[in-house]
């Protein structure tokens, strides 16, 4: 994991299924938790889900708030 790679948590969106739109950071576990079963995509959204599950799972969430803030982030979408 590169440091970028947390700054893309908190910007970049879901592309595709129940949750599009929504940012990776934002993704509910459950969902996470359904790829780590399932298995993660191909390619960097992939890398990206499994990182957000690593951290929800852990309960780091809260370590993404001050990357949100920089981002000009402040809620939940």
């Amino acid at each position: 994991m590169k440091p970028e790679d947390l700054e893309r948590l908190v910007a970049l969106r879901m592309p595709f299924g129940k949750y599009e739109g929504t940012l990776i950071a934002d993704l509910p576990g459950p969902y996470l938790n359904w790829f780590a079963r399932e298995g993660f995509p191909q390619g960097e959204i992939g890398r990206l889900l499994a990182i957000m599950h690593e951290i929800d799972h852990n309960g780091l969430s809260y370590l993404l708030e001050p990357l949100r803030r920089t981002a000009g982030i402040t809620t939940h979408s």
